[in-house]
């Protein structure tokens, strides 16, 4: 009798966090009545995508990381419009207002979105491309292969160089099934601890914390961060940087002096693979410094795209 209760006890702890999983919401047109922006229906799925900054001017495309959807950008759009630029940001597949398809979260899985976007919102070359954290791998690996399209090539504590992942993410991402497990168990728990701690730090974005939480009440959200741990996130883009900096695309990379996520040590692994590569440290910021510090962000953008990153 004994074995059977703990049988039974150990098979609802296994299903614990899929039942939970089951019972969040779905992402579909409810959830999305109340949405800013608009929708594409693409290839992989509906994206949301929002215009804003400049009503003219040279357009800015900002592709956000890894938990935080479009949303982690709206102080920077409001500084960019004020540089004259037109801003798009959209929410990568998995996180915000955008589907939940399956399938690994690599490079291509990306940089099909994004090009997809650029075409059916008719952007042009010539774009100012703009990556926070894993939206600084994606931006990465699409100025690799679009060099010729992008004019400028702003990084904000990018991925793709170096990462830091602690004992229990590591296990997660390298171990198929009891990884995946973890992760449904342990992630909700870290998400809202790790936004939690920033939640007396200045921010750009009213809400930011409640907002990053609100991801977790939709399915696939969960998912999507696993995937991209086991695909983009899971390589250095060293072969992307020599690219670019052969091609010749001006860079500026910009990185938190406390970023306990992408250390501030990567500034010289950058300067080894993309000498030409301006960088730059915000003083005191850690790895949220797109939203905590917006307008040392923004100072140092606007300097370095009106010298030319020269």
């Amino acid at each position: 009798m004994i074995l059977v209760l703990v049988l039974i006890l150990l098979a609802a702890i296994v299903a614990l966090p899929y039942y939970t999983e089951a019972r969040r919401k779905v992402m579909d047109d409810d959830a999305r009545r109340d949405a800013p922006g608009h929708f594409l229906q693409l290839s992989q799925g509906v994206t949301h995508v929002k215009w804003g900054g400049s009503l003219r001017g040279p357009v800015a495309v900002c592709v956000h990381g890894l938990t935080t959807p479009s949303f982690v950008w709206d102080g920077v759009t409001e500084g960019l419009g004020a540089m004259g630029y037109r801003v798009l940001t959209y929410d990568l597949y998995g996180r915000g207002y955008s589907d939940r398809p399956e399938g690994k979260q690599d490079a291509e899985f990306f940089l099909k979105q994004l090009e997809e976007v650029l075409e059916v919102e008719e952007v042009g070359d010539e774009i100012t491309l703009i990556g926070y954290s894993m939206g600084g791998s994606i931006a990465t690996c699409y100025a690799a292969k679009h060099a010729q399209k992008v004019r400028h090539l702003v990084l904000i504590a990018p991925a793709g160089v170096m990462i830091t992942l602690d004992r229990v993410t590591r296990f997660i991402r390298d171990k198929a099934v009891l990884g995946d497990w973890l992760m449904m168990l342990l992630f909700p728990y870290k998400h809202r601890k790790e936004t939690d701690a920033e939640r007396a730090l200045p921010c750009s974005v009213p809400g930011m914390a409640d907002l990053q939480q609100r991801e977790l009440n939709y399915k696939g959200f969960i998912a999507a961060v696993l995937s991209s741990l086991r695909g983009l996130l899971s390589r250095e883009l060293e072969i992307e940087h020599r690219e670019i900096h052969q091609a010749g695309l001006p860079v500026l990379a910009i990185w938190g002096q406390k970023d306990k996520i992408i250390p501030i040590s990567a500034m010289g692994r950058l300067t080894s693979w993309s000498r030409m590569a301006r960088e730059e440290m915000v003083e005191g910021a850690g790895h949220g410094l797109t939203y905590t510090h917006t307008q040392q962000v923004l100072d140092i953008m606007r300097e370095r795209l009106r010298e030319g990153l020269n």
